[in-house]
């Protein structure tokens, strides 16, 4: 069985940063698409970034020239490198990623942007 786990969630400061990581694990045999959606409080999960096979990223507006997406395919690993963090990026963080040409989410991880 093949899984997301994500890590790097936490309390930051305004204007602070955060990397947020991501793998899969389990009898994994190809990866396409890997990314970042979040979901505030009392709002729809939205797209925070993409990242396919070939390297090619698409941002959300509201995250451009402050996010950064990667990913190290031979770790099935994808990351999100966030700066100038704002209170309105605080949300919970979910991992997605196309395994086996199976559509896989991770559990979450919470962002909290605060002074």
């Amino acid at each position: 069985q093949v899984q997301l786990a994500e890590s790097g969630g936490g309390l930051v400061q305004p204007g602070g940063s955060l990397r947020l990581s991501c793998a899969a694990s389990g009898s994994v045999f190809s990866i396409g698409n890997m990314g970042w959606y979040r979901q505030a409080p009392g709002k729809e999960r939205e797209l925070v970034a993409v990242i396919n096979n070939g390297g090619v990223t698409n941002y959300a507006d509201s995250v451009k020239g402050r996010f950064t997406i990667s990913r190290d395919s031979t770790k099935y690993t994808v990351y999100l490198q966030m700066s100038s963090l704002k209170p309105e990026d605080t949300a919970v963080y979910f991992c997605y990623a196309r395994v086996n040409d199976i559509p896989l989410w991770g559990k979450g991880t919470l962002v909290t942007v605060s002074s």
